[in-house]
């Protein structure tokens, strides 16, 4: 039953801010994947512009979804917003967090605890015509033009296998979000609207989305959408890096 309520909340909530007449055109959608609830949200570059954004102009660190600009340079208007990426308790990201191709935090290689050093782990990276996901050794070694990057992990899906350390596992179900790329220019982010175990959540992406790479961005209280008028984004929990879409002037 709760899970019932949950999927009906997260869709009358789309449907309130798409309207019936371009609720297809709306980049976020509610999605059942194994008897579990998510809203997909899918960004192609030919039609959205992605931002990876940390510190305001200031350096104080956005924190809140709802803080982000809700215009970009180019004067787009902000399409959604989500977490992007794991960070310390200052806001830091922990890994590799590049913006308008400046690298302000260096890829992280180290070992350590939890998900994000359960190698393989990944980075998430958007160029000029497009983006892609790459376990971090790869991502280093090819070094693709990256405008935008963030590096989380575990890698959820890697050349269409599951993690090998995780695909075995049922661990607890906790909220978790991640990221995949079809082809080069199409990006889609998953949250889940409850608590999913690892396993399952690797399976969407790859039975359920048909993604041959993907990457977790993170559980427990960070995952958070904001869509304006729709979605409030993260009010109890500050946040990080996060990945702001915005859309481009249809010509």
């Amino acid at each position: 039953m709760r899970k019932i309520l949950i999927r009906a909340t997260a869709f009358l909530a789309m449907a309130a801010f798409c309207g019936p007449s371009d609720a297809a055109a709306q980049p976020c959608k509610p999605y059942a994947f194994e008897g579990n609830g998510y809203t997909l949200c899918e960004a192609s570059l030919d039609r959205f512009a992605i931002r990876l954004l940390w510190q305001k102009p200031d350096g104080a660190p956005y924190t809140y979804l709802s803080a982000v600009p809700k215009t970009d340079e180019r004067g787009g208007r902000l399409a959604f917003a989500l977490n992007g990426g794991m960070f310390h308790p200052d806001y830091k990201p922990v890994g590799l967090h590049v913006e308008n191709g400046r690298e302000l935090v260096r890829a992280n290689t180290r070992p350590g605890p939890g998900n994000f050093h359960l190698r393989p782990n990944g980075v998430f990276y958007v160029g000029e015509a497009e983006a892609g996901v790459m376990e971090t050794g790869a991502f280093l070694k090819k070094k693709p033009k990256a405008s935008y990057a963030t590096q989380s992990g575990p890698m959820l899906v890697i050349d269409g296998q599951l993690h090998p350390r995780i695909a075995k596992a049922n661990v607890s179900a906790k909220p978790r979000d991640g990221v995949c790329v079809r082809g080069d220019k199409t990006v889609v982010f998953a949250i889940s609207d409850g608590g999913v175990p690892f396993d399952t959540f690797m399976r969407l992406f790859r039975d359920g989305l048909k993604c041959r790479n993907a990457l977790f961005l993170d559980g427990g209280t960070a995952p958070a959408l904001f869509v304006p008028g729709a979605r409030s984004g993260n009010v109890l929990f500050g946040l990080g890096p996060m990945i702001a879409v915005y859309e481009k002037e249809r010509r």
